[in-house]
């Protein structure tokens, strides 16, 4: 079985990737102790590259990460790579951003996950990204998931992401598509 280590400190992201990988023969660790890696990209994509490096250099094997965040058209892209840090609590990021978009008409927005496959090296093995196109909602509807799930309506639909099952999510969502490309890529390659 291919070990990986998937660079994050958030349970709900490791819980997600392994539900979307299902029975694949990886399995995904923990970073070790002392991963604390300072995000200071300026992209998804290095932040995700910044995660993976320091994952893979301090467990000495392949390293997968992940940066998302949600990109709100009427706010330039905020919250953009800050979206975990645009308050300090979820419901206070909510908060903000359902007042930031107060009388706004256009409620268009997208999550964005972006994913690096990093050797212990250093080098950039595999990088990859998935967008989840929907709108902003007016107000909260839902349970699952997590973050800005329960105010992001998927698509044109009147449905947020955290109305929906796991199992709908992990089809559509951006973390979704992003793991499935790596996925592909790692049938072909021997790591």
């Amino acid at each position: 079985m291919t070990k990986l280590v998937f660079a994050t400190s958030n349970p709900h992201k490791l819980q997600e990737i392994k539900d979307i990988a299902g029975d694949i023969n990886i399995e995904f660790l923990l970073p070790p102790n002392g991963f604390d890696p300072i995000e200071n990209g300026t992209t998804f994509e290095e932040n995700s590259y910044i995660k993976a490096k320091e994952a893979a250099k301090l467990s000495g094997i392949v390293a997968l990460a992940d940066d998302s965040g949600l990109c709100v058209e009427a706010l330039d892209g905020a919250p953009g790579i800050y979206s975990a840090r645009y308050a300090d609590t979820p419901q206070a990021r909510i908060n903000k951003l359902l007042n930031a978009m107060n009388k706004k008409e256009n409620r268009r927005a997208k999550f964005v996950c972006a994913m690096t496959l990093v050797s212990p090296d250093g080098e950039i093995i595999f990088q990859t990204r998935g967008e989840c196109h929907g709108n902003i909602a007016y107000k909260q509807a839902g349970t699952n998931g997590f973050g800005y799930d329960p105010i992001f309506l998927v698509g044109n639909s009147s449905t947020t992401m955290a109305e929906l099952s796991e199992t709908e999510k992990n089809k559509i969502s951006h973390r979704g598509q992003a793991l499935r490309n790596v996925l592909e890529f790692l049938k072909d390659t021997n790591i």
